[in-house]
């Protein structure tokens, strides 16, 4: 037997997060886009440039174009190591078809725009997150399900 998921929206995955977008200037050090991730503990900013998107700057990008390179990341900007094409999604794509993206083009988080402006970000682990949520709530429903079953004698 198959039970088919209802996957979440990418609205109501971020909800109150909704709008909340972290971001660093394409011309900031990367050493400035670091301390901000971690003060955030997130794995990725937009890249600004103005108010404009111009990329993402990811823990990829800092141990690929900085590191390996042997660059200091005082000294480089994030718009010389940012990974200029950015994936979006709307509010409206389900958490299926973010997954199904990021395992085709090999990434894991995607902006979310609306109305031509980016107003937040989901990552493989939310999506994660809340699936292995959503299943547990389902298997404590299903237990408790079989509880009353197998307790019901059937006397009322």
């Amino acid at each position: 037997m198959t039970v088919e998921r209802a996957w979440k929206t990418v609205a109501e995955l971020l909800g109150p997060r909704r709008g909340v977008v972290l971001s660093v200037p394409a011309g900031a050090s990367v050493h400035a886009a670091l301390e901000s991730m971690a003060e955030h503990d997130v794995g990725v900013l937009v890249v600004l440039e103005g108010d404009k998107p111009a990329g993402i700057f990811s823990e990829r990008d800092l141990a690929r174009k900085v590191e390996l390179r042997g660059r200091a990341a005082k000294t480089t900007t994030v718009r010389e190591v940012m990974t200029p094409e950015v994936l979006y999604v709307t509010p409206e794509h389900t958490l299926d078809r973010c997954l199904a993206l990021m395992r085709k083009d090999r990434v894991r988080h995607l902006a979310v725009a609306e109305g031509g402006r980016v107003v937040g970000v989901v990552s493989a682990r939310d999506i994660l997150v809340d699936v292995v949520a959503a299943d547990e709530k389902h298997i404590r429903n299903l237990q408790a399900d079989r509880l009353v079953m197998t307790t019901n004698t059937g006397a009322y």
